[in-house]
């Protein structure tokens, strides 16, 4: 007696996402008198036969898969709020009344980053009701933990500003010495900002952006949230603009 097709689908279904066909053996066993190798015979030569099976198990595990983490960013975004958008140690530019807040982690040596670069200041630029949130994201190597240990250094001069145009003007392989030269031509006192880039505060908050990055799932740099938003990489400068203002409209405010 033939498997009926709902049973052998399923079988087939789970045999591919790897979670065995036991209990199916078994109730194919109880309902055809089938045993389990004669189910697997059945699920693999049915898979063959039907190899769309595979691309709809793909797109239905991927849309399981981008389902959970939304809902695991959703949760962290929550919890973790206050240092996604207020921690006091975050360079900040834009006015304190802003109806928008754009969060931006970056490494100083990610190309992508570099290339929205220059949007996201034309944009801070035009837009005065913006408020730009910048996250130190030094994930590209060690020349990447030393420019944002110099970053956070001319922070501490406010600064921040000039040193992150200076570095991000670099071209080419970031190695110390252009960084600190770009920081001395951006005029910041370097006996103070390579004293400063040794504070334990500095590392413990770089640490401290690296878990934060890990637990709301951004996986690589550029990533910003635009209000309630996440974008997981590079957008033009017309996006950008088009998410600040559905950003406005979410929250019933007007640029």
């Amino acid at each position: 007696m033939p498997i009926v097709k709902p049973l052998l689908r399923a079988a087939a279904l789970i045999a591919f996402l790897g979670a065995g066909t036991g209990a199916f053996a078994q109730t194919a066993k109880d309902a055809a008198g089938l045993t389990e190798e004669q189910v697997q015979n059945i699920v693999r030569d049915y898979l063959l036969e039907n190899p769309e099976i595979v691309i709809e198990a793909i797109e239905a595990y991927r849309a399981k898969q981008q389902l959970a983490e939304q809902q695991h960013r959703e949760q962290a975004l929550a919890s973790r709020r206050d240092q996604i958008f207020e921690d006091p140690m975050a360079p900040t530019n834009g006015v304190t009344d802003a109806d928008v807040t754009l969060v931006e982690f970056f490494d100083y040596q990610c190309g992508y980053c570099k290339k929205v670069f220059p949007d996201i200041m034309a944009i801070m630029e035009s837009d005065k009701k913006l408020r730009v949130v910048f996250k130190e994201l030094p994930i590209l190597g060690p020349e990447s933990v030393i420019a944002a240990r110099g970053a956070m250094a001319a922070h501490r001069q406010d600064k921040y500003m000039a040193y992150h145009q200076a570095v991000m003007d670099l071209r080419g392989k970031l190695t110390e010495q252009r960084i600190l030269q770009a920081a001395a031509d951006a005029g910041l006192d370097m006996a103070r900002l390579t004293e400063d880039m040794k504070a334990p505060e500095v590392d413990e908050y770089l640490r401290a952006n690296l878990k934060l990055a890990q637990e709301i799932g951004v996986t690589g740099t550029p990533a910003m949230f635009v209000g309630e938003q996440f974008i997981p990489g590079a957008v033009d400068r017309e996006t950008l603009i088009g998410l600040i203002a559905e950003a406005r409209k979410a929250a019933g405010k007007s640029g």
